[in-house]
């Protein structure tokens, strides 16, 4: 038994992943492989060298370069065996009309990327072609798809340090040892960050069909998380879910998350184009509309008075 359901939840949210049975915390809800997955560019940049199929860290060059992810799917469905069955699971991404798919992509590129927009729908056609893939390569089946990828892909990050850190960590020791090792990590993640910044992850982002289904809450009661130090992702429970309740995940990070109701809108509204209505933002509507910055420049001013 699965443990799990996807529903259709109304038709601004389209669908969403219901439990069907109890899970405590901590319990894996599901993992799923991604339908494509792809690295991004900025990973060369950082000297992080990983697999390109499934983004697990190599000692040695890729045989392949980073790839987009919508030549991927197109990809995807001309290499299938069945590509009509292929193109028809892509689809169940898309759930817009097409002139929502062209006012989301207007929304998250502007006007001023048209023509960028144009240029790279004629550079894919030249790169896949065909006749299972002609649809997605007109302006209007280019538009759904990257549409599709602009509201389903899921952000994935994979690291060998994090995953050796873990394992280190679970290791019995005594308490001297303990503080060793934890000065040890301290300085090792402190070098790291002086060679490569603030990125410690090889990043990329993947289509997954079940994860996809999961939607927003700013208290959500799962997290997806990657710990076989690939694309494979695993959705656990961060607190108690009941038979019927829907299984939610944040698309905000942490810090953000802890912020206001409205940075926390502003940020959802800037990035994924909608207003979460979730139990918390509903519960902290009487809240000012001001970002946390300028909470904290109110105080601020209130405590030099």
């Amino acid at each position: 038994m699965e443990g799990f359901e996807i529903r259709l939840t109304s038709s601004k949210k389209g669908k969403g992943l219901f439990a069907t049975k109890k899970y405590d915390q901590g319990d894996v809800i599901l993992e799923e492989d991604p339908l494509v997955s792809c690295q991004f560019a900025w990973n060369a940049a950082y000297r992080y060298l990983a697999c390109d199929y499934c983004m697990r860290q190599m000692h040695y060059p890729p045989e392949t370069t980073s790839i987009m992810l919508l030549v991927r799917i197109l990809a995807y469905i001309q290499q299938s065996s069945d590509p009509s069955a292929a193109i028809a699971k892509v689809k169940q991404f898309c759930h817009r009309t097409e002139n929502e798919d062209a006012e989301l992509v207007h929304k998250l590129l502007g006007e001023q990327f048209t023509h960028q927009m144009n240029t790279l729908r004629e550079m894919t056609s030249h790169v896949v072609s065909g006749d299972e893939v002609q649809e997605f390569l007109t302006p209007e089946g280019f538009c759904t798809l990257m549409a599709l990828v602009g509201t389903n892909g899921q952000g994935i990050g994979t690291s060998p340090l994090a995953m050796w850190v873990n394992s280190v960590l679970e290791i019995t020791m005594s308490d001297d040892e303990r503080q060793q090792l934890d000065l040890f990590i301290d300085k090792l993640y402190q070098y790291v960050e002086e060679e490569s910044g603030s990125f410690l992850n090889t990043e990329g982002s993947g289509l997954f069909q079940l994860q996809s289904s999961c939607n927003h809450s700013c208290a959500p009661n799962a997290e997806s998380t990657f710990p076989y130090g690939n694309h494979r992702v695993q959705l656990k429970a961060l607190k108690p879910i009941m038979p019927g309740e829907e299984i939610c995940i944040s698309y905000l990070d942490e810090c953000t998350l802890q912020r206001s109701r409205h940075s926390r809108q502003k940020e959802l509204a800037q990035n994924y184009l909608f207003v979460c209505w979730c139990e918390r933002c509903s519960s902290q509507a009487s809240e000012p509309d001001c970002t946390s910055e300028e909470e904290m420049s109110d105080e601020d001013i209130d405590a030099d008075d």
